[in-house]
């Protein structure tokens, strides 16, 4: 009998078969989605640790540099405190040293006037008396002279306590220079009948670090105003007194320190002259006298002075010097070699690492004094001049001569300014990417959310440093390359009124490019001073090109050049004025002082 198969049988125990399977799948997902959950959970418990943990060690390394801020804050507090109780007491000491010394003058004057009268009245029996009256007069002369002598140490140690407070801040050195009344000072305005008094002396020194000025304003009182800068020269000081003052920056220079000196003032103020000497501007020659010699040959010859005392071949000088002529930077070593058919312009980049630097500069290397000074005085002549009413060989732009010099073994100071300076730059930083090609192309998608950032480990990282980085940077070591700095002399352009020069056509141009540069110069000043979160320092060349060292760690000192005279008052003033704002800028100051207050 044939065995039926009841197809219908078949197919339901075939569903019960895939019901049954299906219900064991679904077991299953309902556990791996269990399992699942509770590794979100703890994936989420570590998460949030690994936040916590941050946020402390954030929170802890904040604190911690608020800490140290504040207590370097309340010691350089305190020590400025100090240093001003001490000058307050100097101050008050010399006051006393001042009357005593004039009240020995006047007692040595009074005895004096009694020993001539006692020499013509008395006679031979009174001899003894005479003697011992003029023993008397040369133990007060004696003790004056003593006074007198305690007097200028006690005023050089004030000067030397105000640098170091000077040094302290950080602030910019402001320098002054009066130069005297000259010939054409009376031969120009001689026939002003609006102005019968031009000539008349108004601007004077009255100590070495104070300046007054006589307002004189027709039917009121006289107004004197007083500026005070760090060191003031007369019109007795001489070309070797203002170097003097300048001398101790070539020593910072040799240390590691950039260092710029800038003369400023008006159009004929006597800049060129402090910068260059008056010889220099016609022919520089091996005879020019060396108590004519400008800031810049003084300089070269000390700084080659100072090399010379290093082991040999451990230094090397370069040169190079360009000009600011319309907001335009000229490559005057280019133009001296190639001719003025060549195109000279030169831009002004600002680099990686934050400073300024003027593309294709020509430098040239020098072994003395004599090989720069004799590569200034012929770029001088391509310098752009013009005479006008006020001067008859005006500069019409701003030159910048630059000594770099590149040691070979760099002393322990400069070695320690530079490693500090490196670590500086990565504390501004901290998030900065230590970029190589290798690494771009190990990573091509940098769109990490912030927590995969946090808790996740890229080759493209950012690291604190090189050594902690899989993908260092190519640069040299600090120890293979050679140590560098700078020194800049800067003879800027005079600022003029236009109705006062009496140019026109393109020396009016010239005019309006130099009083704008100098205006921006004033501009970035005043920023600074006011410590605005943005300087404008491209909105000239000038101020793009002498960056670093106005805003830098650079050590800079400002020259004021004034004109004594009524008729150049305004321009006087305004000068000063520039001086008063340029020594309210509070600079960075160098990590190496607080490790290092002096080597010798």
């Amino acid at each position: 009998m044939p065995l039926f198969i009841n197809r219908d049988q078949i197919f339901a125990h075939q569903v019960h078969l895939l019901e049954h399977k299906l219900r064991s799948k679904e077991e299953r997902i309902l556990e791996l989605e269990t399992e699942n959950a509770i590794l979100h959970l703890r994936l989420a418990e570590c998460l949030g640790k690994l936040r916590r943990n941050h946020k402390e060690e954030t929170l802890k390394h904040h604190q911690q540099q608020k800490n140290v801020q504040k207590i370097t804050q309340l010691a350089l507090a305190k020590l400025l405190a100090e240093v001003q109780a001490v000058k307050q007491d100097l101050s008050e000491l010399f006051a006393v040293y001042f009357s005593f010394s004039t009240e020995l003058e006047e007692q040595s004057k009074q005895l004096l006037k009694k020993v001539e009268q006692a020499s013509c009245s008395l006679n031979g029996h009174h001899g003894d008396e005479v003697k011992n009256l003029q023993d008397g007069v040369a133990a007060l002369e004696r003790s004056l002279e003593e006074e007198r002598e305690r007097c200028r140490a006690e005023r050089q140690r004030r000067k030397e306590l105000h640098n170091a407070l000077v040094e302290l801040r950080g602030n910019i050195r402001v320098h002054c220079r009066v130069r005297p009344v000259l010939p054409f000072d009376h031969v120009q305005y001689s026939t002003s009948g609006s102005r019968p008094t031009s000539s008349e002396e108004v601007v004077s020194a009255i100590s070495d670090d104070t300046v007054m000025v006589n307002c004189i304003k027709p039917g009121m009182l006289v107004q004197n105003k007083m500026f005070e800068f760090e060191r003031v020269h007369g019109p007795e000081n001489s070309q070797e007194d203002v170097f003097q003052e300048v001398k101790p920056l070539l020593t910072s220079l040799m240390d590691g320190y950039n260092v710029c000196i800038m003369a400023y003032g008006q159009t004929g103020s006597g800049k060129t002259h402090t910068m260059m000497g008056s010889q220099l501007l016609e022919e520089h020659s091996g005879t020019q006298q060396e108590a004519q010699q400008g800031i810049i040959p003084k300089a070269a010859a000390e700084l080659f002075r100072l090399i010379s005392e290093k082991p040999a071949e451990s230094h090397t000088v370069e040169v190079s010097v360009v000009e600011v002529y319309n907001n335009e930077v000229l490559d005057l070593l280019a133009k001296e070699a190639q001719g003025n058919g060549a195109d000279q312009r030169r831009d002004v980049i600002t680099t990686s690492s934050g400073t300024s630097q003027v593309t294709s500069l020509t430098h040239e290397p020098v072994h003395d004094a004599s090989e720069v000074m004799q590569i200034i005085s012929g770029v001088l002549k391509l310098r752009a001049h013009c005479p006008t009413l006020v001067h008859t060989d005006s500069s019409r732009s701003h030159l910048i001569v630059t000594l770099t010099i590149s040691s070979k073994s760099p002393n322990a100071l400069a070695l320690a300014r530079r490693l500090q300076s490196a670590k500086k730059d990565m504390q501004r930083s901290p998030q900065k990417e230590w970029w190589s090609p290798r690494c771009r192309r190990a990573n091509p998608s940098a769109h990490h959310s912030s927590d995969d950032h946090l808790f996740l480990s890229t080759p493209c990282s950012p690291c604190r440093s090189p050594s902690h980085s899989p993908c260092p940077s190519p640069r040299p070591s600090i120890s293979q390359a050679p140590f560098r700095t700078k020194l800049q002399l800067v003879d800027l352009a005079g600022s003029e009124c236009v109705g006062m020069s009496g140019v026109s056509g393109a020396a009016l141009w010239e005019v309006s490019c130099i009083n704008r540069s100098l205006s921006a110069l004033s501009d970035v000043l005043g920023a600074l001073a006011e410590q605005r979160p943005h300087v404008p320092y491209r909105n000239s060349k000038l101020t793009h090109l002498l960056q670093d060292a106005i805003g830098g760690d650079a050590k800079l000192l400002v020259m004021l050049c004034v004109s004594p005279t009524q008729h150049f008052i305004t321009e006087s003033l305004q000068s000063l004025g520039f001086g008063a704002r340029a020594r309210q800028v509070q600079k960075e100051i160098p990590r190496r002082k607080n490790n290092t207050l002096k080597v010798k």
